[in-house]
């Protein structure tokens, strides 16, 4: 999942974004010259029209996705010494709209090695932020506040009760523990035999269980470009013009 801060991006200097850019891809002349103040006045306009739009990308999620399924195709095809289309087809996008939709994604996202089979419990599903922020619990002085649950090499959104607007308003340990709930609870064949006690978190997001399990299974997300609870589906669907999104009679039904 990917947070898209458009107000960090709109307070950065022309000189800062194009110092971003310039991070990832060279810079045409006319934007050096502007750099390294040699630029002639008409020229001026032309590197501020450029540096606009790389703003403008800096806070593109269309933009992102493109730049990197580039750059893992090339890697891939490198690897396998071979060309020619890698993707099977563009990437999905999902509006999360609160934090039901946000931790109903995050679970559904870290719990895809336990269903393929590849891991056994969460803090064993290597590369989901679910193994990273284990891992970063478990390293020496790790410490409450607003930095838990972060990890390093990853930078991860934190969990913080103490909301503050990057943080994720519950506490980590809540959230492992929803997990690791549901992720016995979608491997198990028989109906009942995981305990039907739900987690604080998930009772503070009034999920119902039976509706979280199925959601939980391959292919069990049935929202549409947007997820979240009703009332903000509904919300959504009228920014959008339409009377109607996908999802929500399961929002009703997961979100009770």
């Amino acid at each position: 999942m990917v947070y898209v801060d458009q107000q960090c991006t709109k307070a950065l200097s022309r000189y800062e974004v194009a110092v971003r850019w310039t991070q990832l891809f060279s810079a045409p002349p006319v934007v050096e010259r502007w750099r390294n103040g040699t630029a002639l006045e008409a020229e001026r306009g032309l590197a501020e029209t450029l540096i606009e739009k790389w703003r403008e990308r800096l806070c593109d999620l269309s933009w992102f996705m493109k730049c990197l399924n580039e750059h893992l195709a090339r890697r891939a095809n490198a690897e396998d010494n071979c060309d020619g289309r890698f993707w099977q087809g563009r990437f999905r996008s999902q509006a999360l709209l609160d934090d039901a939709g946000l931790l109903t994604a995050m679970a559904y996202v870290d719990l895809n090695p336990i269903r393929a089979g590849i891991a056994a419990t969460p803090e064993e599903s290597q590369f989901t932020s679910i193994y990273e922020r284990i891992r970063a619990l478990r390293a020496p002085n790790s410490q409450e506040g607003e930095a838990i649950g972060t990890s390093p090499s990853v930078p991860l959104r934190p969990f913080s009760p103490s909301a503050s607007s990057r943080a994720i308003s519950y506490q980590l340990e809540h959230y492992i523990e929803l997990v690791d709930w549901t992720g016995r609870a979608i491997r198990n064949d028989k109906r009942g035999a995981i305990d039907s006690k739900l987690p604080p978190i998930a009772a503070r997001l009034n999920i119902d269980a039976e509706a979280w399990k199925v959601a939980m299974q391959p292919r069990g997300n049935v929202f549409g470009r947007a997820m979240g609870r009703l009332d903000h589906l509904r919300l959504h669907a009228q920014t959008l013009g339409q009377s109607w999104v996908r999802g929500l009679r399961k929002a009703e039904r997961l979100y009770a």
